[in-house]
């Protein structure tokens, strides 16, 4: 009796493997090329590059220096410059800036691994290396660190220096001043908080950067309804959330049969009856602007 014995398959179809040093030297210069790729970007005097959109969105283009704009538009399949990747979206959603900074810091650590790898050096042993040297740089920072949140002043003046260091490497440099104010003015209003989804943003098109405004009151993006006043002053305020319109029945998971249309009238009054009772109730409150929806 003959026995075949046919090997396992594990892996899809089309799928490579690689393995030692191939994979090792694969990953290096998967990362080091994403770090070249943003390289140029960094600093006041960086170049902006321009992204072409592929696929769905084919044609439209898109000018940026910011390095979390430009990883996120890349079509990237190395592992190793994916956690390049990864690394400038954390960064940009935890601190908002450094992007770029600290996937060519990345790169450059992964290139002088490189070499320690090719002198047959353990990784674990430069990972090592690199975590005493995180050490070492965590304190020197700490030391030199200095603290004037009791000084509001001086405090102001750091929060200044921070945000137009910030706005050096983007595309309204040449504004930094005007923005940096907007910043820390919003920031300041936050009073601690960190939240900065306190901070409305509204876009306009139209007008020049300038016409940019931080507002005391709260902004909402709302049509006011025909032959009403523009402008009210000490308004009593009403902000709703409920159905104003009697153009329908709103019944909803219900089925009305009727005989004829004369009672579809009745209905239709007695939403408006209804409608009528809600317009009272709301008048109760003796407010001169409401908001709904």
């Amino acid at each position: 009796m003959a026995l075949s014995l046919n090997p396992v398959q594990i892996m899809k179809a089309e799928a490579e493997e690689e393995r030692s040093e191939t994979a090792r030297l694969s990953s290096f210069v998967g990362a080091i090329a994403v770090g070249d790729l943003v390289r140029s970007t960094l600093g006041p005097r960086g170049m902006d590059k321009i992204l072409v959109a592929m696929g769905r969105n084919e044609g439209s283009i898109e000018v940026t220096n910011d390095g979390a704009t430009i990883l996120r538009n890349i079509g990237v399949d190395n592992p190793a410059a994916k956690i390049l990747v990864d690394i400038s979206k954390t960064q940009d959603d935890e601190v908002g800036d450094g992007t770029t900074s600290v996937v060519v810091l990345a790169s450059e650590l992964l290139r002088e691994a490189e070499k320690l790898v090719s002198m047959r050096l353990h990784p674990q042993t430069i990972i090592a290396g690199y975590r005493r040297a995180t050490d070492f740089a965590r304190s020197a920072l700490t030391d030199s660190a200095l603290d004037n949140s009791s000084d509001p002043v001086k405090f102001r003046e750091d929060l200044m220096k921070i945000a137009k260091t910030t706005l050096s490497s983007k595309i309204l440099s040449q504004h930094k001043e005007f923005f940096a104010n907007l910043c820390v003015d919003s920031v300041l209003r936050l009073k601690g908080s960190g939240n900065l989804d306190a901070i409305q943003i509204i876009k306009k098109q139209g007008g020049t950067l300038g016409d940019s405004f931080l507002d005391e009151g709260f902004i909402l993006e709302k049509k006011i309804g025909v032959n009403q006043p523009k402008r009210i002053e000490n308004a009593k305020i009403l902000v709703a959330n409920t159905p104003m319109d009697t153009d329908k029945i709103k019944v909803f998971g219900s089925k009305i049969s009727v005989e004829s249309t004369a009672k579809v009238a009745e209905l239709e009054l007695a939403e408006k009856e209804k409608m009528k009772g809600k317009v009272q109730k709301i008048l109760k409150h003796e407010i001169n602007v409401f908001i709904n929806r």
